[in-house]
Formats: structure tokens, C-alpha cells, sequence
């Protein structure tokens, strides 16, 4: 179904064909080559500098890039910046301060001159792709699902401070990444849906780290029979394979989405030349792909849905298994009382978001359901087309009348569900969603509280499938329907009317306006000679999620306060992270006013290590985690730990180029440590110094020599911090991005 080339390949008439190698000139024949090389500012081979088109950002994250930037000397916009209000639409949580945020946002646009997208009117991604990609483009998003390539629009989704960079016309630093070619053939069955094709390639690359940090470049024949809905709907995904980026070939089928959008002039028709060679390969055979099913609790753990019925008892097992691994014994989780028979019972269904929201999906769905109903019991589902312009179109064509009346209910355009803060199902509860994850908690549930539901990730026309049945699990390919042809009319009047578009046009006078939950960032003292660092956390799951190191769902509406923000830090992995963190943090204040006599034997312990004093000696914080920063890009992962005092993530690897950039951004030391026959020479609480760090950072090094404080005595090991740009070191030094930014403008 699908094969991995883990060896060169080079483009002979259309077919990837092995390579004894990948040359330069090969690569250069790519079409991922020709995007990057014109957006490329460095004349250093291999080191990249990048300036993106245009930056996308939604309410949970322009609040902080816009402060950090401000705080940075921040004049205007230099050069289009869409804020969009699609995921904290809900303003019933914490007072007014959602709505603040927004109001905040329609000032900035205002005055730094952007394009400002109300609430429910679209999803971050769906506004981009209707109107802002374009072909042979660069968008950088401040969300991970940041994916236009279907629209041949490369598109990056990084944490919030590599946007602040481009706002003050600085670069996208990178050494030029891997290119993978991701050649489809055949033609997807009837029933298989793009969440299936996305789930069965995830399934397939992502825990092995096949594609981590490359570009996916989807060629071959198999693209040009599918829609560019179709396409939209797998490249919103490739995300969660871990690359960076995607590009697809385009086509006739691509001109004509531009040509509807009455965009035509954007359309430009992208394919890679004869010759052009590719680092690895994936192999997809549509016709192989049937509905899938991605089990809780992640995109990966995906199988069929026909394997999954045929094995119940033993899927159901292994997921509780891992149920216990992550939350061990005081939450009880059981699928158990699912299955019923040789049916599986589910309680919800979910179509909505970036990936699940789009026009063709929701038709499908509306073909299935017509004439049929969702039924009287506890089984809901609920439908929210990406935008409004979707959503009109729905309602022309009589879509969302046949879904209302089988017991859908529809809704606006809203992200919510995807990161829970919407539809959280019920304590137990089994929820199917067309949606982009499914970690723990991205539902909503409160796993500190005992609360518990889970997520299945699955294709809208399956999920469509299982609610004609009362919720009783059932892919769309066991239905006899004949899908039908909808064409789609785009409405460009709902965004004249209601978008403020006000794009590289800034009113200097116009005043921001502040609610009283935006808060500026806390000071951040820069690096000094030497480190003493506490393991306030030590985390030893597989894959570390984003969301379990600063939860989505409620936290969101407090992304504007960094110190209202922090105090939910790791609360659903390590309640008491927070209090540990504070305490180090107190030790360091102290040492900051000349009083270390809470630490003077840690102080006495180092000093035989060599000379040190407590004046150049930083105290702070440390989080390990095998793998951690895996989903989201959220710089707040990262800048909650900071905020409390950290100054370190240890880690083997970090599953994310974005969140390694994130602990970057905010001063924080990215180390990496081999852990060996012998595992860790340090456990929590355990005390680390680092002794010359700042001479290593300034140096260039990519390494230094550690001592763990032990009850055994002291033990010497290394940490790596792998390759720092220059950039990257002076931020490191200055302490956070804004600092460095600071010194840049002499403020």
C-alpha cells in the first residue's frame, strides 16, 4: 500500500527511479528547490535565509507575536499579516478576555496595517488558502497545520517568535532541508476519503522519523485524479508526519480553484523537471486505501477501519494499555463497554476544522446521511464548514438542510474541537472526528480531575457512515452511495463585507487596545558564565506532546498573560512542576539580590568543580524529556517554562524542528544527552552545573561538559546543543529574542 525508499531516487519520465546518489544539480530540479532558492537571501551553500510572503496567525498566538514584536521596536507590518478569530471564537471563558484579544487585534491591524478576519467567519487555514496562497509562494503561520502546498504555496508553522523575526525583516534561518518525494498512483477507492490517505501515510512514516524536517513534494500520476479539495484535505495533515514543509504539482484541477476564488492570476503551474533527485521516496497506491481509523491517542495509531472490527478486543487492549502508561492508575480508562457484539459503539462525531471543514467533505457527508437520521440516543453530531463562504454554499445548494434534518447540528467555522475547546464529549465517552489530532486532552477532557474521554481520528464520509447507524462504527465503504458532483461558487462578498483589510497600509496614530489580561512579557536576564540547573521534571513517555507541556482547551484564552499562562505548565502530566519551578525561581531571585544561603552548600559543591562565583552563576530550571515537542507549534510550550525560571530542556532528541526553535527564541539552552547502557546520570530534583557556558555559546560549541549533583556524589557527562546559527547563539546570550532585539536597536 505504501513503500518507503529510504535511498536516493531520481525523476526518469515522471517514475522515481533509484539513484546511486542525490547530486546538487538533481536537487535543484525539484520544485520544494525552485521555491526555496527564490526566497533564499543567504549566499551560503546549505545555510538558508529565508523572507516569506505573507504570515497568518489566529487569537490564541497574535497577541503574544504582536507584544514580543512591539517590544522588539515593531513600526508596521512589512508585509501581509492575516489574524484570524478561529480559535478562541467562544467568549464565555475567563470574563471578557477573549474578546479582548480580538478587539486587540482589529486595533493592531489598524495601526501596523494587516487583515483582521472576525470571529466564525473562517479557520486560519481555509482564509489563506481561499485567499491568500499563491503559486511558487511562502506563508509562514503561527499554527503547525500551516500547509498550503496542494495550491503549489510552500507553507511553514512555527512557533510564534520566527514570526516576530520576519514582522522586524529578519530571516528564516534553516540549513536547506531534506526533499521527499511523495509519488501517488492509482485512484482512491470508493468510500476512501482524503483523512484516509493522510492517516494510512501517517501510520506508515511517523514513528520511525521517516520524513522529520523534510519537505514533502507529492508528485505523479495519481495526484491529477484527485480534487483539489481532495488534495487540501491530505497536505493539512502531512503535519502531523513531522515535516516541515509540503508541495504538490499542480494542474488544470488547481488553476480552476483559483479561477472560482477569482484569483486566476495567482495559479501557477508547478511540476519538477526530468532529473530532479529526491534524498528518500514515499510509494502511495491510492486504490490500496481504504477508510481508516487513527485509535487514541495519536494520529499515527491508525489502521482500517475493517481491521479494527475484525480485531476489536485486541485494538481496544493495546489502547488501553497506553491509556496507562500516560495516565496511570487514578484515571480508569475502557473501550471495553464499546463493543457490543461485532458492533463498536461510538458517541460522537465531529466534521470541522481546517482539515475536516472543507466543501467536498461535507457533501459527501450530506450524500450519506440524506434521508437518513443520527437517531434518539446519546450518539451527536456535529458539523462546522471552514469558513462562511462554505458555509453559504452548504446552504444554496441544500447540503446543510439534509444534514440538519438527519440530526446534525451545524455550526460556524471554529477550531475548537481540534484542541478541545468545543464539543468536549462525556467522561468516557468515544468521539470520531475529522479533525487533525487526537492526543490526550485535545478533546477536553480533564485528566487531573478524573475526567476522561478519548478520540478516534476518521474520514467525514466514514464518520458520516457511523451516524446513519446510530453511532455504531461503520466505514463509508461499506455504503452503496453515489457520491455526488457539487460545484462550488465562491461568495467573495461575505469577506468584502466583513473582513478589515487593511494590508501594508498602517495608521501610525491609531492606539492599540489594551484589555486588562494583555500583559507584556516579564524581564529576562541574559546568560551568564555558568549554570546551575535544577530537573524540576523528568518525563520519560516515548513522545512528549505540546499540549502536555502547556495544555490547549481552557488555557487558551490566558495566551495573553504569560504569568496567568505559565501557572498551567505541565498541570496535566506533572501537577507539581508549577511549585518546583517557582521554587528554583525564588533561589534565583535571591541570588540576584546577593543572597544564596539557601543553596550555600550547592554553592561550596561546585566551587571545587572550578572557580565560580554566585554572581556569575545563573540558577534555573530544567524539564527532561525523551522526546519532547511533538503537535502543536505553540511557542507557549516553551516561553511557560521560561516565564517560571527554566533555562533548559534536556531531552534525546526533540521530535520538532519548531519547538527546539521555540526553547531557542526564548533563551533557552536545547540540550540533547545520550543516555547509554547506564541511563541518566541525573534524576529529579538532581542538581546540574554547567560550568563556561556562555564562552561555549559564544564559541560556536556544540557541546560542553556537565556535572550532575547526585546523592552518590558528583558525576561528570556531556550535553549536546547541536549546531547554533549566529543568530541563534546571540539570542541565546541576549537571553530571549527580544532582548537580542533590543541590543539590535540600541533600546
Amino acid at each position: 500500500m505504501i513503500e518507503l525508499k529510504k535511498e536516493p531516487v531520481i525523476l526518469r519520465n515522471g517514475v522515481p527511479v533509484d539513484a546511486e546518489k542525490a547530486t546538487e544539480e538533481g536537487r535543484k530540479k525539484t520544485i520544494a528547490a525552485r521555491i526555496l532558492s527564490a526566497h533564499n537571501t543567504s549566499e551560503e551553500d546549505g545555510k538558508l535565509k529565508i523572507r516569506f510572503d505573507a504570515l497568518v496567525s489566529h487569537d490564541i498566538t497574535y497577541v503574544g507575536i504582536i507584544q514580543t514584536a512591539r517590544a522588539s521596536g515593531l513600526k508596521k507590518f512589512p508585509i501581509p499579516y492575516v489574524l484570524t478569530n478561529c480559535h478562541n471564537s467562544l467568549c464565555a471563558v475567563g470574563g471578557t478576555i477573549n474578546e479582548d484579544d480580538h478587539v486587540f487585534g482589529l486595533s493592531a491591524a489598524r495601526k501596523y496595517g494587516g487583515i483582521y478576519v472576525p470571529p466564525h467567519q473562517a479557520v486560519i487555514h481555509q482564509y489563506a488558502r481561499e485567499m491568500m496562497a499563491k503559486g511558487g509562494a511562502m506563508i509562514l503561520g503561527s499554527d503547525s497545520h500551516t500547509r498550503y502546498g496542494a495550491l503549489g504555496t510552500m507553507a511553514v508553522g512555527e512557533g510564534g517568535p520566527e514570526l516576530v523575526k520576519q514582522l522586524l525583516n529578519q530571516t528564516y534561518d534553516i540549513d536547506t532541508p531534506p526533499v521527499t518525494a511523495v509519488y501517488l498512483k492509482g485512484e482512491v477507492p470508493h468510500g476512501t476519503g482524503p483523512q484516509d490517505v493522510a492517516l494510512a501515510l501517517i501510520a506508515r512514516v511517523f514513528s520511525s522519523g521517516f520524513v522529520k524536517n523534510s519537505i514533502l513534494e507529492f508528485i505523479g500520476p495519481g495526484v491529477s485524479k484527485l480534487s483539489a479539495d481532495f488534495r487540501i484535505g491530505v497536505d493539512v495533515m502531512t503535519t502531523e508526519t513531522t515535516c516541515l514543509s509540503s508541495i504538490w504539482q499542480t494542474d488544470d484541477e488547481i488553476r480552476r480553484f483559483y479561477e472560482v476564488h477569482g484569483r486566476e492570476g495567482d495559479y501557477r503551474e508547478l511540476s519538477p523537471e526530468d532529473g530532479a533527485c529526491y534524498d528518500k521516496a514515499v510509494i502511495i497506491d491510492l486504490s490500496e486505501i481504504r477508510p481508516m481509523i487513527a485509535l487514541p491517542f495519536h494520529p499515527s495509531l491508525a489502521v482500517s477501519i475493517r481491521e479494527f472490527k475484525e480485531n476489536m478486543q485486541d485494538y481496544v487492549h493495546e489502547t488501553e494499555e497506553r491509556a496507562r502508561v500516560s495516565f496511570g492508575e487514578n484515571v480508569r480508562f475502557s473501550l471495553r463497554e464499546k463493543i457490543h457484539g461485532r458492533d463498536f459503539q461510538t458517541d460522537q462525531g465531529i466534521i470541522a476544522g481546517c482539515a475536516g471543514g472543507g466543501f467536498e467533505n461535507i457533501c459527501a457527508a450530506s450524500d450519506i446521511l440524506r434521508g437518513r437520521y443520527t437517531g434518539k440516543d446519546a450518539f451527536t453530531l456535529s458539523v462546522y464548514p471552514a469558513s462562511m463562504p462554505v458555509y453559504m454554499e452548504l446552504v444554496k445548494n441544500g447540503c446543510a438542510a439534509d444534514l440538519m434534518e438527519s440530526g446534525a447540528v451545524m455550526k460556524t467555522a471554529f477550531c475548537g474541537p481540534c484542541f478541545g475547546a468545543g464539543d468536549t464529549p462525556a467522561n468516557g465517552a468515544f468521539s470520531i472526528r475529522h479533525s487533525t489530532r487526537n492526543f490526550p486532552n485535545r478533546e477536553g477532557s480533564r485528566i487531573q480531575d478524573g475526567q476522561l474521554s478519548s478520540v478516534a481520528l476518521m474520514d467525514a464520509r466514514s464518520i458520516a457512515a457511523t451516524a446513519a447507524r446510530g453511532g455504531v462504527l461503520t466505514g463509508a465503504d461499506e455504503e452503496d452511495i453515489s457520491f455526488g458532483v457539487y460545484e462550488y461558487h465562491f461568495d467573495r462578498k461575505i469577506y468584502e463585507n466583513r473582513v478589515f483589510d487593511q494590508a501594508l497600509s498602517p495608521d501610525p496614530s491609531a492606539e492599540l487596545v489594551m484589555g486588562p489580561n494583555i500583559r507584556d512579557w516579564p524581564d529576562i536576564e541574559p546568560l551568564n558564565e555558568n549554570l546551575l540547573i535544577n530537573i524540576v521534571s523528568e518525563i520519560h513517555d516515548p513522545v512528549t506532546t505540546t499540549d502536555e507541556l502547556i495544555p490547549s482547551g481552557e488555557t487558551s484564552s490566558y495566551r495573553s498573560n504569560p504569568l496567568k499562562l505559565a501557572e498551567f505548565a505541565l498541570s496535566r502530566k506533572d501537577p507539581e512542576y508549577v511549585g518546583r519551578a517557582k521554587e528554583i525561581q525564588a533561589l534565583e531571585k535571591g541570588r540576584l539580590d546577593g543572597d544564596v544561603s539557601g543553596i550555600g552548600v550547592i554553592f561550596r559543591t561546585i566551587s571545587d568543580i572550578c572557580p565560580c562565583t554566585a554572581e556569575d552563576t545563573e540558577i534555573g530550571s530544567a524539564v527532561f524529556a525523551v522526546k519532547p515537542g511533538d503537535g502543536s507549534a505553540r511557542e507557549q510550550a516553551a516561553s511557560c517554562q521560561r516565564v517560571l525560571g527554566g533555562i533548559a530542556n534536556l531531552a534525546t532528541e526533540y521530535a520538532t524542528k519548531r519547538y527546539r526553535s521555540n526553547l531557542i527564541n526564548w533563551g533557552m539552552l536545547p540540550f540533547t544527552i545520550s543516555t547509554g547502557e547506564n541511563g541518566l546520570p541525573f534524576k529529579k530534583l538532581d542538581w546540574i552545573f554547567v560550568p563556561g557556558i556562555r564562552r561555549a555559546v559564544e564559541q560556536g560549541e556544540t557541546s560542553v561538559k556537565a556535572y550532575a549533583l547526585t546523592s552518590q556524589g558528583t558525576v561528570p557527562f556531556e550535553l549536546s546543543m547541536g549546531e547554533l546559527t549566529p543568530d541563534e547563539r546571540k539570542i541565546i546570550l541576549a537571553g530571549c529574542l527580544i532582548n537580542y532585539n533590543r541590543e539590535l536597536s540600541g533600546n
